[in-house]
């Protein structure tokens, strides 16, 4: 069991920020709930991302443009303004959300280059950071949750764990996410509530013993064009 698990913690190593080394895999921080209000806050660390992801499609479909303010939340929906502080600096800077991240190290919010640059974070790539949600989206897609149990380079790799969970836990996904190289997640499961999503997750932390590895995500319809 342990080995079919176990190249789950590398692969999520993949999916940070490119300029990152390697680090430890943490406990995911908590998510926004589906009906997001302003003024809704998380307090923990951002990161930034630019090369390999500069040009290529961010999960809403459009071209990431690692200069404009944009910026990467697992669970808030496209378009949602967000304000973040940094509580080092006290910097501020105004970020769409466009992208889907991040996935270690207990990080809450991606931020582009530019955004980085705006509050000095460039060279640290962390910041401790509040998150303010200003602007909400004018009409955004209905909310559905899923688990991320992994991310591959190799998409053979991320086809062989997307078959063991469809087979245990009845519906995975593969859902691309373009880079150089690219990566390949693994979305388990299609809830409606987040609570059911994190249910879910908490019911594969614990038959896989790996219990930092499951990540509750919004599911786009975007991203199912594949598997």
């Amino acid at each position: 069991m342990k080995n079919v698990w176990a190249p789950i913690v590398l692969a999520l190593l993949l999916a940070g920020c490119a300029h990152k080394k390697r680090v430890r895999v943490a406990p995911p921080p908590p998510s926004a709930p589906a009906e997001v209000r302003l003024g809704y806050t998380e307090t923990g660390t951002a990161s930034w991302y630019g090369h390999p992801y500069h040009g290529r499609p961010a999960a809403d479909g459009e071209i990431y443009d690692m200069e404009q303010m944009t910026a990467a939340h697992r669970t808030l929906p496209f378009n949602t303004w967000v304000r973040v502080y940094d509580l080092d600096t006290n910097k501020t800077v105004d970020l769409r959300i466009i992208d889907r991240g991040p996935f270690i190290d207990g990080r809450i919010i991606d931020i582009s280059h530019a955004a980085a640059r705006a509050i000095d974070m460039i060279g640290p790539g962390l910041a401790r950071v509040r998150m303010e949600v200003i602007r909400l989206p004018a009409a955004p897609e209905a909310a559905l949750f899923a688990v991320q149990v992994g991310a591959f380079r190799d998409r053979k790799n991320a086809e062989r764990l997307r078959t063991e969970m469809e087979s245990r836990y009845g519906t995975a996904r593969l859902v691309l996410r373009a880079g150089n190289p690219d990566v390949w997640r693994v979305l388990v499961g299609s809830e409606r509530t987040e609570e059911l999503a994190e249910s879910l997750a908490e019911r594969i932390r614990q038959e896989s013993g790996e219990r930092n590895n499951a990540f509750v995500v919004r599911v786009d319809s975007r991203q199912f064009s594949t598997t």
